[in-house]
């Protein structure tokens, strides 16, 4: 979980026209993990129902809610901070996608759920109307935001229209593997610190080389989470 969340912060955290990878240099990370909802056995039947016996948490959980921190030293030489908090136990009425960004003068926030619309559907509506309105709807009545251009508000449209330009220019994308090995190693490093309760000096060579060829238990099939 939480790569977007980990690649947003260092966006939000980087100045325009600046690579993330060249302007945040990360010093540590410490991390939770759980499964709060699905390796209970009413939602982990629901899923083996629904999926077939591929999906089944109480045969091999994974986190469903995930917590870092990460600490970085910026290029200005400042200590700069990121937390992201993320599950897929939310349940609302719909996606939500929230950020904060906080700097020694200035602040700015933004949630996908905040829209300028809102559509209440009485009790007697019956039928699958509500999932057509937000992505991960909840609830098909009751007062639920309307989302003009999903497309456009999760960044869909831009993403792909980016892809395109950079391709017919003959040129790389702004953000490229070295991005997403910057990433999953801050991942890898979230897991180690969750599962060994503990904060990940990314300062210490043996660590950075632990992180290289480190399987997380999750992904061995082996991690137990309290419910």
């Amino acid at each position: 979980m939480m790569c977007h969340s980990v690649e947003a912060s260092r966006y939000l955290l980087t100045p325009p026209g600046t690579q993330a990878r060249d302007w945040l240099r990360p010093v540590s990370v410490e991390a939770t993990i759980a499964c709060l909802k699905w390796a209970r056995p009413h939602y982990a039947d629901e899923l083996v129902n629904r999926y077939g016996p591929e999906v089944d948490y109480r045969r091999s959980p994974a986190e469903d809610y995930a917590r870092a921190t990460v600490v970085y030293v910026n290029g200005d030489g400042h200590q700069v901070v990121a937390e992201a908090t993320t599950s897929w136990s939310y349940v609302g009425a719909g996606l939500r996608l929230s950020y904060e960004l906080l700097g020694p003068e200035y602040s700015m926030s933004s949630n996908t759920l905040d829209t300028e619309s809102r559509v209440f559907l009485s009790r007697e509506i019956a039928g699958g109307v509500g999932e057509d309105l937000v992505e991960k709807q909840n609830a098909e009545g009751g007062l639920m935001p309307v989302v003009p251009d999903e497309a456009a508000t999760y960044g869909y449209t831009e993403e792909n229209r980016h892809m395109v330009e950079r391709f017919l220019d003959g040129k790389p994308p702004r953000e490229d593997l070295r991005d997403g090995r910057d990433v999953t190693r801050l991942l890898m490093a979230a897991y180690l610190s969750a599962q060994e309760g503990r904060r990940v000096d990314l300062t210490d060579p043996a660590t950075l080389e632990r992180l290289t060829a480190f399987v997380p238990d999750v992904a061995q099939g082996t991690w137990r989470s309290g419910v």
